[in-house]
């Protein structure tokens, strides 16, 4: 009898002890308070999107390739290395870094005589392709492209009347622009004569055919003759013979060139057509890999501070587990399995919108012509797969750690300490936080002593070092934030007195809701603010740097000889043509971009680029002139050579003869125009300063504009630059916008017992409704203040270093943007607190 009384009771007590297990607490928890996950498996979907959205953009420029255009008829290709290579030394171990030449490395047009006579080749041709135009009594037609004849071989080009041409003769397709069926809009036909602005000067040509195919052709030996870089080929040709195999072709074509140009075969021709790729590629590795990068550890951080928060707001239910039997192992267990069971199907779908953004965004970039024609996003599976690793990874160490300390406390101190909040920091984050302070105070102080990119990489150490400092010290900095607050909302009746009481009794739930605006405050006001001061004192530096009275500009470039032309012109005192291009310049790790100006004669007589050091007047062939803060940054003065590498990639040690102030808004390196000769695919000047004369008299030679039109052509080199910027903010703002809503959603719909406990003892809902809005400006002011104080403290030394000046913060769009922090607060903890006092 005793045996039947006792097995009874056993046998309906094992759906308990089942329950009790990891599997069935974390299924049980799961399934019948799904309000508890809510935030967390946001807060995971939004970071499986940011890391899925960048990496799919840094696996795109890993992997970006176009198929060949102009050489698609051409099996194999010989060209110049398009990047310049720098070797870093890190101690034992050597890198190798690589930068896009900014317009084109070229080869020896005599290698294809070298693989022509290769065993298996048909033919070898020297390519080149430049832009001219036809000279007409009514003025100059559209760029046309211009090539050799021998081309036509693998582009497929043909006549359509007339013979190739020989000898200053040329084939002009028909039908290209204005003047259809006529030589290239010419009016010209088979026989006659036109005149044609070259890069090797303005010649006369006579029409020898016409083609069906848009462009200009020469005879191979008159088109490097006119290229502008005689004796240098855009690349080789090569055919093989019918039958012949094209890989071994390929192979036996670069041991004939050994080591003096790269042969490309397939998809890798197209690398011969230009920078396009190489330069794309970098653009989106560095989106994807460096703001990627810190994107995703936002992402990730912020995402982890969501789920301890969960864990913290369940203690109670912890501490009961613990007093009803369960031991450490079983609690931990059962948070990681709910993990598992949460972060998988977060990842999965945030990887859907993460492919939106990073659509969108790739989108943005071809339209803007960042990226060329014809290349795809990289949908691979690596960043999705990285992408949800990373949230589950996430959610497991975010909970197991924010697990441990009441999985070992003992159940009677579990249960008390779960009814009030702890007032000690963790013996391990304060330690931490205190360093990463220390830390960012350090790096603050050294980048204010640097100047150019060294100031600005420094300075991104202190922004990072800051926010790690208050996420780890957020408890003592939410303390500090509701003690000074206090006195303020003291003031302020019933209510007032609730919320000054809530925020300091309650510090670590304060600090949850204050880290994310940090973090968005911070991130977004230094992106933003990084951009209005350098463009602030670019337009300043532009506009003293003005002093031509007219600016004369072509888009398809103007006449070799503009300025002599308008120094004929009468009133005319001084004229310089300049033509805008970049150099590299190396620093310690890589080739750094530097914007150039080359000018036709000292520029002195009609731009004040504030010489610091040196003269103007001196410059000569083998010279050049730089910013004072890229001299600083590359260690030249002036009297020594700067070892730069000039637009085809080529190096030169010009001697420095004078350094200046005004490189943001001018360029940042000037050297005579001479120097760049055979270096540019289009030598052609890009505008005309001049001092005196009129613009009817200048008419002539391109648009007439004035003083200010010099500041205003430059305008569209940085949109992209600004308009990167401005998207970077709005994905990382808008990120942590939603994850600090999400946070202070979870925290108001924690605190209902809370709410409801107010209004039995007599507080009206009104006054529970006005403590939790100053609560909520506590927490949007606080974390505004700290956000702004973070960026201001990197933007200082950062926007020094690049501009000399102070940062430049416009009031409207720092209003705009504290005006949505506060109402960001206001309206996530007004609706849930509303919701929650319905039935109160």
């Amino acid at each position: 009898m005793s045996s039947r009384t006792h097995s009874a009771p056993a046998s309906g007590d094992a759906p308990a002890r089942r329950s009790l297990r990891p599997n069935g607490l974390a299924r049980a928890a799961v399934r019948f308070k799904p309000s508890s996950f809510v935030g967390t498996f946001v807060a995971l979907l939004l970071a499986a999107a940011v890391v899925s959205g960048c990496g799919l953009l840094l696996q795109t420029g890993a992997t970006a390739s176009l198929p060949a255009a102009r050489y698609a008829g051409a099996p194999v290709v010989a060209a110049a290395d398009q990047e310049v290579h720098m070797t870093v030394d890190l101690g034992e171990e050597r890198d190798e870094t690589s930068s896009p030449v900014p317009d084109r490395a070229r080869l020896d047009a005599a290698l294809a005589g070298t693989a022509a006579g290769v065993p298996g080749v048909a033919r070898a041709v020297a390519d080149v392709a430049f832009p001219v135009r036809i000279l007409t009594p009514g003025g100059a037609s559209a760029p046309l492209t211009a090539s050799g004849w021998g081309s036509t071989s693998f582009t497929g080009a043909a006549l359509a009347s007339g013979r190739a041409p020989g000898a200053g003769e040329v084939v002009i397709g028909t039908g290209t622009h204005a003047g259809a069926g006529t030589a290239g809009g010419s009016g010209a036909g088979v026989g006659e004569r036109i005149v044609l602005r070259t890069p090797g000067g303005e010649r006369e040509f006579t029409v020898s055919g016409t083609s069906g195919s848009p462009g200009v052709w020469f005879s191979d030996a008159g088109a490097l003759a006119v290229s502008g870089h005689p004796g240098k080929a855009d690349a080789i040709a090569v055919l093989p013979r019918e039958g012949a195999d094209a890989g071994a072709v390929a192979d036996r074509v670069a041991a004939a060139l050994d080591g003096r140009a790269r042969v490309l075969t397939g998809d890798g021709r197209a690398l011969a057509e230009g920078t396009a790729v190489p330069a794309a590629r970098e653009l989106l590795m560095g989106l994807g890999g460096s703001f990627g990068g810190v994107a995703t550890m936002v992402a990730v951080f912020t995402a982890a501070g969501t789920v301890a928060l969960s864990v913290g707001q369940r203690s109670r239910e912890f501490a009961l587990l613990r007093a009803i039997g369960a031991t450490p192992r079983q609690l931990r267990r059962s948070i990681a399995t709910e993990a598992l069971l949460v972060a998988p199907l977060a990842g999965v779908l945030g990887c859907l919108p993460g492919t939106a953004l990073a659509a969108w965004w790739f989108g943005e970039l071809r339209a803007k012509g960042a990226v060329p024609e014809g290349l795809a996003l990289d949908r691979g599976v690596l960043p999705y797969g990285v992408a949800v690793a990373a949230v589950v990874v996430t959610a497991l160490l975010g909970g197991l750690l924010a697990a441990r300390r009441p999985s070992r406390t003992e159940p009677g101190r579990a249960l008390a300490e779960a009814q009030v909040e702890r007032a000690a920091v963790g013996r391990v984050r304060t330690p931490l936080g205190i360093a990463a302070l220390v830390g960012g105070t350090v790096f603050a102080g050294v980048s204010a002593g640097l100047s150019g990119d060294d100031a600005a990489n420094t300075a991104l150490c202190v922004v990072m070092l800051y926010m790690l400092a208050v996420a780890l010290l957020g408890p003592v900095v939410a303390r500090v934030c509701a003690g000074l607050a206090g006195t303020v909302l003291g003031r302020s009746g019933a209510s007032g007195h609730l919320a000054a009481a809530n925020s300091r009794t309650n510090a670590r739930r304060l600090a949850s809701a204050i880290t994310p605006i940090v973090l968005a405050t911070a991130f977004v006001s230094t992106l933003l603010f990084l951009h209005t001061s350098t463009d602030r004192a670019a337009e300043n530096q532009r506009r003293a740097a003005a002093t031509a009275d007219h600016v004369v500009t072509d888009p398809a470039g103007l006449p070799g000889d503009a300025a002599e032309r308008a120094a004929r012109q009468p009133g005319v005192t001084a004229a310089v043509a300049v033509l805008r291009t970049s150099v590299l310049v190396p620093s310690d790790v890589q080739f750094a971009p530097a914007s150039a100006q080359a000018v036709s004669a000292d520029p002195s007589r009609v731009q004040d680029l504030g010489v610091r050091t040196g003269a103007l007047a001196d410059l000569r062939p083998g010279t050049v002139a730089v910013d004072q803060r890229l001299a600083d940054s590359a260690g030249v003065r002036t009297g020594e050579r700067l070892t730069l590498r000039m637009p085809d990639g080529g190096e030169a040690k010009p001697l420095v003869v004078a350094t200046y102030a005004r490189g943001l808004g001018v360029a940042e390196v000037t050297l005579p125009r001479s120097d760049l000769a055979g270096r540019v695919t289009a030598p052609y000047p890009t505008e005309l300063l001049v001092r005196g004369g009129t613009a009817e008299g200048l008419a002539a030679l391109g648009a007439v504009t004035g003083p200010d039109g010099a500041a205003a052509a430059h305008a569209p080199e940085r949109e992209l630059s600004a308009w990167a910027n401005r998207t970077m903010a709005a994905v990382l703002g808008g990120f942590a916008a939603v994850a600090a809503a999400n946070t202070l959603v979870m925290t108001v719909l924690h605190r209902r017992r809370e709410l409801g406990t107010l209004r039995l003892i007599g507080t009206t809902r009104r006054q529970v409704l006005r403590m939790v809005r100053l609560e909520a400006l506590l927490v949007a002011v606080g974390g505004l203040v700290l956000g702004s104080a973070i960026a201001l403290t990197t933007l200082v030394p950062m926007t020094n270093g690049l501009t000399g000046e102070a940062p430049h913060v416009p009031p409207l769009l720092y209003g705009s943007l504290a005006a949505g922090v506060v109402a960001l607060g206001l309206v996530s903890t007004a609706l849930p607190a509303r919701a929650a006092l319905r039935r109160r």
